[in-house]
């Protein structure tokens, strides 16, 4: 066995550090996880942690990187991506490490300091899940993809703070995903084939010209 063999490659040793400062820092806290206990959990000396990530802060921002697009698919029609990223709530909310959104948990723990790059970071990702919503509906057809972009992203966010606050994840879950499915065919996005953009407008206008009042 070669001397490259018994080393662990940088790239190990890295992603062995995002692990363990993954656990760390969202189950207990930015705040409470000091550098000793993620090189502990990595089993890495201090040294060698600094080597990969030149602070604690870099280290914090890195690891919500990390996170950046669970339960963010790019994959089927829009419509069913829209609706896999709630089904996928369903799983997380199950799980027993579940301790609410990283992204928010770290900018309440760091907020204050807006110009943390943890804090940068979280913006951008939760800028980059809005933009995903919105691209989608536009894909769809949506008449206001904006608009109804905004009104997933409220429901999606929300039933991760409620799954946190009040417990019972996979009926919040659930409820958020009719309330998505309820968005949608509102906006007149369903199961079937979409019609092309301007045929859909036109039948909006001429279902709007039937409510008029008789002159």
């Amino acid at each position: 066995m070669n001397r490259t063999s018994r080393a662990a490659r940088p790239a190990d040793v890295g992603e062995r550090i995002l692990e363990a400062a993954e656990r760390l820092f969202y189950g207990k806290g930015i705040q409470a996880v000091g550098v000793d206990a993620i090189a502990a959990a990595a089993h890495v000396s201090k040294r060698t942690l600094y080597r990969h990530f030149a602070s604690k802060d870099l280290l914090v921002a890195a690891y919500l990187e990390r996170r950046a697009h669970t339960l963010i698919s790019h994959e089927g029609d829009p419509r069913t991506r829209v609706l896999r990223a709630f089904e996928g709530l369903e799983q997380w909310f199950s799980q027993s490490r579940f301790r609410g959104c990283p992204f928010v948990n770290a900018v309440s723990e760091l907020g204050a300091e807006q110009d943390h790059p943890a804090v940068l970071v979280a913006a951008h990702i939760k800028a980059e899940r809005r933009a995903w919503f919105e691209q989608a509906m536009r894909e769809a057809g949506a008449a206001d993809p904006a608009g109804l972009a905004g009104q997933l992203m409220i429901v999606f966010e929300g039933a991760i703070a409620t799954a946190l606050v009040r417990g019972g994840g996979a009926d919040v879950a659930r409820s958020a995903r009719a309330a998505a499915i309820t968005l949608l065919a509102a906006a007149d996005i369903d199961e079937a084939p979409r019609p092309p953009v301007a045929y859909r407008q036109d039948r909006r206008r001429y279902r709007a010209s039937q409510h008029r009042a008789p002159e």
